[in-house]
């Protein structure tokens, strides 16, 4: 074998020895840049996070790069993204002079001669890129592109199992928050208030809202709200019947494009309020559907079968701390009731 290729697959040995054995996905990440870096024999090495709006990519690993340039940023994720994805890498043969590339200057400075850039791809998707940067210009072999690519393919893995270990952390920490909350207080505007502020948080979207049923089901009224503007609130009823009504059946609902589709009220003025897409999950209580817990993006998305289940759960604790605060109120009219009732007793005699 190649001594080229024998030092590549025991790079790629160590890397996935490394990945079998640590918790710690931080030294994992900078396992792989160094491996890039040393079998390459590279000035530097980074792998780029794809952030969750696409736009910009974040530096979560790095070696051999000044704060400065890195503070600088990568170059736009909407640019490179479909090059990436269709033909593997991106090589600037000379990065102080070649035109795609941002910055050209302080790459200079920075004393680098040649990149290239590999994906991190994850079951289809781009979540992140490894990008090599080599003191003098260069050329990359195709062996060494597939090396590269193999090695970013970890760091992928890598990122997701720590984003997949740190989401279950958050979304621990957000019921184990929010059952204290029903357990200390029966105050259901404020447990639903917070429950409004603290999904919206998790799962960063634009804005979030709890309304519930009046009594004659017939009108969604509004009882909690975060992000959203008094204008929109104060926009008129919302039909139980015209409003996302496949959501008072018992079944989650989400709407990719609020503007077209049918079972949306007030278009117009969720254009204004800048609301693209929405999920409604049903509230209940004692297995009767009471009201909808609703997300807004300000951008079209589609959400993951695992946010369904994290905020129709949500909703669900919504639902039993409604359902408390009313057992509470029932005992209090039942004592009241109870008290009148041995007071008018004693009076007889």
């Amino acid at each position: 074998m190649p001594e080229k290729q024998t030092s590549y697959l025991k790079t790629f040995i160590k890397v996935s020895d490394a990945f079998g054995t640590t918790t710690d996905m931080d030294a994992l990440l900078h396992l792989i840049v160094d491996s890039a870096i040393g079998t390459m024999k590279a000035k530097a090495a980074c792998l780029f996070l794809a952030d969750e709006e696409r736009e910009i990519f974040k530096a979560v690993a790095q070696r051999g790069l000044s704060a400065d340039y890195l503070h600088a940023g990568y170059g736009h994720a909407e640019k490179i993204i479909p090059i990436l994805k269709k033909d593997g890498f991106i090589y600037y043969r000379d990065a102080t002079t070649d035109i795609r590339l941002e910055n050209r200057e302080r790459k200079k400075a920075e004393g680098i001669g040649s990149i290239i850039v590999v994906p991190a791809m994850v079951k289809g998707e781009l979540i992140a890129i490894l990008a090599i940067y080599t003191s003098k210009i260069r050329e990359f072999t195709r062996d060494e592109i597939e090396f590269l690519q193999l090695l970013a393919g970890q760091g992928g893995w890598a990122i997701q199992i720590k984003k997949l270990v740190d989401q279950l952390r958050d979304n621990t920490k957000l019921f184990l928050n929010l059952a204290a909350d029903i357990a200390a207080s029966l105050d259901i505007k404020t447990i639903l208030q917070t429950l409004t502020e603290e999904v919206a948080k998790a799962l960063r979207v634009k804005a979030a809202s709890i309304r519930l049923l009046n009594d004659e089901r017939t009108v969604l009224q509004l009882v909690a709200s975060y992000g959203l503007s008094d204008k929109y609130l104060k926009k008129g009823p919302i039909s139980a019947e015209k409003s996302i009504a496949e959501a008072l059946n018992g079944k989650p609902v989400a709407i990719t494009d609020a503007y077209t589709d049918k079972g949306v009220q007030y278009k117009k003025e969720k254009k204004e309020e800048g609301i693209v897409s929405i999920l409604c999950v049903p509230i209940k209580a004692k297995n009767e559907v009471i009201g909808v817990l609703r997300l807004y993006c300000d951008k079209k998305r589609e959400f993951t079968e695992d946010e369904i289940g994290l905020v129709t759960a949500l909703a669900y604790q919504g639902g039993l701390a409604i359902q408390n605060a009313s057992m509470y109120l029932m005992l209090q009219n039942d004592l009241r009731d109870m008290k009148e009732a041995t007071w008018t007793h004693k009076c007889w005699f």
